[in-house]
């Protein structure tokens, strides 16, 4: 006859501590198989992105060289009719008045920005924290 001490645990008869390792082993292998779940997508969704900015640049390359030639074709229409350095003047003028204005508006955008006033405020408070003196972040 075999004692009890002899058999092999059975699967609902396994101590505390091995149920506790294999939760462990499980919980462990889930997040390494979560993580490189995330990594591929991460790298996937980065080469899109990676995709669609070089495109967007090769937009506006495109777009200054229409810009630039545009330019070109209304120098020289304006010049068939006053002559082509007065017309010069006038498409610089026209892209000197469109640069301002463009000036003008990102420096009343940038004139908006308020920074990081609410981690500013929360950062502030950790050295008081740290030291055990909560009461005078109130």
């Amino acid at each position: 006859m075999s004692s009890p001490l002899d058999t092999p645990p059975a699967e609902d008869q396994r101590s505390l501590g091995e149920l506790i390792g294999g939760i462990t082993t499980d919980l462990s292998t889930l997040m390494r198989q979560e993580v490189a779940l995330a990594k591929a997508e991460l790298t996937q969704s980065a080469k899109r992105a990676g995709k669609g900015a070089g495109m967007f640049g090769g937009a506006g390359f495109a777009g200054y060289f229409v810009l630039l030639f545009l330019s070109i074709w209304l120098w020289w229409w304006i010049g068939t009719g006053i002559g082509h350095s007065w017309s010069a003047l006038i498409v610089t003028l026209l892209w000197a008045v469109v640069g301002l204005v463009l000036f003008l508006r990102g420096r009343a955008e940038l004139k908006r920005v308020r920074g990081l006033d609410r981690t500013t405020e929360t950062l502030g408070k950790i050295p008081n924290a740290v030291k055990g003196h909560e009461e005078e972040n109130r």
